[in-house]
């Protein structure tokens, strides 16, 4: 029912900035307001894990611990795309970044971010952070 297509990673020095956008193709009858859009990221030999995750309907977001302070979320309504803007990047940001969505009927921002999932993917996009 929903369609993702994350796009915007890159090679970036420490302490740069980075945005992604995660572009969403909604089926018919259903608009993104239905959804909870989430930004994911696994690192090498790591578990994929919740970064920042925004309920479009009322913009409830809840960022990991991680990137408080660096990274937010904004959309484009009309384009029906969320962005997510990466700033003071580290090394340790290094990952394969994912967006997700799943039905705000049945998750919050939080849980989706702490363990929940997702149930639509788009495609990784690599971000890596290296001198």
């Amino acid at each position: 029912q929903v369609q993702l297509v994350a796009s915007g990673g890159g090679l970036v020095q420490p302490g740069g900035s980075l945005r992604l956008s995660c572009a969403a193709s909604v089926a018919s009858g259903y608009s993104l307001d239905f959804y909870v859009i989430g930004w994911f990221r696994q690192a090498p030999g790591k578990e994929r894990a919740g970064v920042i995750c925004i309920d479009v309907s009322d913009d409830n977001t809840y960022y990991s611990d991680s990137v408080k302070g660096r990274y937010t979320v904004s959309r484009d309504d009309a384009k029906n795309t969320v962005y997510l803007q990466m700033n003071n990047l580290k090394p340790e940001d290094t990952a394969v970044y994912y967006c997700g969505a799943r039905m705000n009927l049945i998750t919050t921002s939080e849980a989706m971010c702490r363990g929940g999932g997702a149930d639509y993917w788009g495609q990784g996009t690599q971000v890596t952070v290296s001198s």
